[in-house]
């Protein structure tokens, strides 16, 4: 770290309110939204240690609405894991207030920052490689939606307008196909055939929110693995991080995102569609972990489309890669020319798998939520 990166952190870290005496300063994390530092600090014999973070203004334009739906929710999650007999210091994020009592410190340039306390004897995983794992993780966003069930929602800002709303996805994508402004449309016509032939199912879920179907919850709207922590003695997953997207939703879109994210055999990257296949095993240790934690909080037509949102939530993602491509490339990061489409292919694979699958899908569903409610 250079001399004047150091001063600047020294400069920030002095607006919040660490305890004892700084001892280190360590870049650390493997995301590429937000740059992540671990800062240890010592009083006497005893250690302490913090994540500070800057906030990537490019991604996250408004931090005060960001900022107040991350402190709310963990408030409220704090309060209901004392209820529960659990330890807040452990099972979310405390994130501080500055020394001027706000949610995050503005540096001299303008750039935001934040700090929480380091939870320590824990890991992520970035893979899954076996059902128990899955199925841990997923107990752990179910208890994530149980215990925000009665959080009062229109205290949460819709940090990302539209995030999961299909239709306007699909309107994307045609206005994609119509401006061709990458020239590639004769490259993925089987791609775009696929994806307008499911336009139908697009707007299921949306319209279930207008005619008061679906509540409005508290949804988290990034549900892989590696957004939960598990403990390096037990290895439970105790605890979901990365919160910057939380905001109000479907638990619909969190857990069929978990799905499109976890029951597969490959990652969304891989060229060799014969390596990336839907697992039926994996689904059912998904909802098995999800519904043994979520299952009393939600509605019949939430239970009853678990398995239907698996299949949006993967067409979604599918037709937000296709219409990437055809705009050329401009929103999701890519290593190579053909990368969104590849990730099209593994999305629509996926979603042609998961139809083959639905009834049995469903079936399992059912079954194991009068299971989760039998053993409540």
């Amino acid at each position: 770290m250079s001399d004047t990166n150091n001063e600047k952190l020294l400069k920030i870290i002095a607006n919040f309110p660490f305890e004892g005496e700084l001892v280190e300063i360590k870049k650390t994390g493997s995301g590429h939204i937000n740059s992540t530092y671990l800062v240890t600090t010592s009083d006497s014999n005893v250690n302490y240690q913090y994540i500070l973070q800057l906030i990537n203004p490019a991604v996250f334009k408004k931090p005060d609405e960001l900022m107040s739906n991350v402190m709310n929710v963990t408030g409220f999650l704090r309060n209901k894991i004392i209820l529960d007999g659990g330890n807040p210091e452990r099972e979310t994020l405390t994130f501080l207030y500055t020394k001027d009592n706000s949610p995050y410190h503005r540096d001299d340039e303008g750039a935001c920052w934040r700090a929480y306390n380091y939870i320590g004897s824990c890991t992520t995983y970035d893979k899954i490689d076996d059902p128990v794992k899955l199925m841990r993780s997923a107990k752990a966003f179910g208890v994530f939606q149980k215990r925000l069930a009665d959080y009062p929602i229109d205290n949460l800002f819709e940090t990302i307008p539209n995030f999961h709303n299909t239709p306007a996805r699909y309107e994307a994508l045609k206005e994609a196909i119509e401006n061709n402004l990458s020239g590639r449309l004769d490259m993925v016509k089987e791609e775009v055939e696929f994806a307008l032939s499911r336009e139908c199912d697009a707007s299921k879920l949306t319209d279930m929110i207008k005619s008061g179907d679906l509540p409005i919850r508290v949804t988290h709207n990034d549900t892989k693995i590696n957004n939960v922590l598990f403990d390096l003695i037990t290895n439970e997953a105790f605890c979901v991080i990365d919160l910057d997207t939380v905001m109000p939703g479907l638990s619909l879109y969190d857990f069929g995102d978990g799905i499109r994210s976890g029951a597969v055999t490959a990652d969304e990257d891989e060229k060799d569609l014969d390596k990336f296949n839907f697992d039926i095993e994996l689904y059912n240790a998904y909802v098995e972990g999800f519904l043994s934690e979520a299952a009393p909080a939600l509605t019949q037509n939430e239970v009853d489309n678990l398995a239907f949102s698996a299949k949006l939530m993967t067409l979604e993602c599918g037709v937000r890669f296709l219409t990437d491509f055809l705009n050329g490339d401009v929103y999701f990061g890519i290593a190579y020319p053909e990368h969104n489409l590849v990730r099209c292919r593994t999305q629509f694979k996926l979603v042609r798998e998961i139809e083959k699958n639905l009834d049995e899908m469903n079936k399992t569903t059912a079954e194991l939520y009068r299971r989760a409610l039998l053993e409540e």
